[in-house]
């Protein structure tokens, strides 16, 4: 297919005052529709999130993974110059998304009450911890934080009061990023009916609360909620992690009794269990867990991942390998599918993920993470402003 295919938001130019993970995941997913991206970072040292490591050949984890095909632009916005520039900018821009800390915008004049009669058709996305109103409003807000707030920790890690545990990855960010990012398409599309921009309010604490929605409602008017059970399922079993000879581990899930049966009977080899009344529904298989597992491990300390696997596939029961990182990074269904590609970044070439949920009408943007500043040159001469006047800019930190 060509470079050339036109993408969904082709000549859609997003400005953003942004840093660490929520504003730039929901701005790259934008980058990858074809948006231009403009994002505003402060002189000499940028977005945070540049420092967070130096894991990617000296570039931060990230920051890579978060800002390929963005174009920097520094700027001091404590400077009234600064914010001439930006205005300009947001003149010919579409969306303006900013995370800023709570009210920050606000007092630079960038609320979108404030910007809404000088740019009509400018859609203003901000995003914060708790959102707009309410005493937490002010509060500050970051991944662990939220994860706490909004009760994914009590229902994650290990049984007993120690056992808690935070997901991974920054979960609560990448809701947020999400939902802002989902939440200025349908503004884009709105505007196309109205004329006219709107206003998105995303906070991270509702996002994570919207995925909540299983245990909340499992703990409904006082209900206990679902127990904490490490990688294994909380209600249903067998449903997690077991492991095989020669320390491997699988990963298996069932769903009803008919699984269950073929379960007892190809896997296991043990066909009688399927009818033990210890076992006979999903519940009292769950509140014999720790009986049946044992007899699952028995069953699986003779064989190898592979084998195990095999067994668990001819009696299509769904299972999982347990990777590590690198073995995500050889993960042969990626492969296959062609899922990788390389871009560029000021550390040279680095391999990076096709966006999920391919569009056979277009190929994804997949430009390079900018260096700080990369692009103020080019994006000051695009307002007009010559040689000199940069020069005056950059001596005096505007720039």
């Amino acid at each position: 297919m060509s470079e050339q295919t036109p993408r969904p938001l082709d000549g859609i130019t997003v400005v953003s005052l942004e840093h660490a993970i929520a504003a730039p995941f929901c701005t790259r997913q934008l980058a990858d529709l074809g948006a231009r991206v403009v994002k505003i970072e402060r002189p000499g040292s940028g977005d945070f999130a540049r420092g967070y490591d130096q894991r990617v050949d000296g570039l931060a984890s990230h920051f890579v993974w978060t800002n390929r095909s963005k174009e920097s632009l520094t700027l001091d916005l404590k400077q009234d110059a600064a914010a001439d520039i930006l205005q300009s900018l947001l003149g010919k821009a579409d969306v303006l998304v900013q995370n800023l800390a709570p009210g920050a915008a606000q007092r630079m004049g960038l609320g979108f009450e404030a910007l809404h009669g000088r740019f009509p058709r400018l859609i203003v996305c901000d995003i914060s911890g708790y959102g707009e109103g309410g005493p937490y409003e002010k509060k500050k807000a970051y991944d662990l934080l939220i994860q706490s707030e909004g009760g994914f920790l009590s229902v994650t890690g290990s049984p007993g009061e120690e056992g808690m545990a935070k997901a991974g990855c920054s979960i609560a960010d990448i809701a947020a990023g999400m939902y802002a990012y989902t939440g200025i398409l349908s503004a884009l599309l709105l505007r196309d009916k109205t004329g006219v921009g709107s206003r998105i309010d995303v906070s991270m604490l509702e996002s994570l609360v919207e995925w909540m929605g299983y245990p909340m409602y499992y703990a409904y008017n006082g209900a206990p909620p679902p127990p904490r059970a490490g990688a294994a399922h909380s209600t249903i079993y067998p449903y997690g992690p077991f492991p095989t000879q020669g320390g491997g581990t699988v990963m298996l899930g069932l769903q009803n009794e008919r699984e269950w049966a073929l379960f007892c009977e190809k896997v296991l080899l043990a066909p009688e269990l399927a009818s033990d009344p210890r076992f006979a529904a999903n519940y009292k298989r769950s509140e014999n867990r720790e009986l049946l597992r044992q007899i699952i491990v028995e069953g699986f300390a003779q064989l190898t991942v592979d084998e195990v696997v095999a067994r668990l596939e001819v009696a299509q029961i769904a299972n999982a390998r347990v990777n590590d990182m690198q073995g995500v990074w050889r993960h042969p269904q990626l492969h296959a599918r062609d899922s990788w590609r390389e871009i560029d970044s000021p550390a040279g070439k680095l391999p990076s993920l096709l966006p999920p949920g391919r569009n056979a009408a277009f190929t994804p943007r997949m430009d390079g993470v900018p260096g700080l500043g990369q692009h103020t040159t080019a994006i000051l001469a695009e307002l007009g402003i010559d040689t000199a006047e940069q020069a005056r800019l950059a001596a005096a930190g505007i720039v």
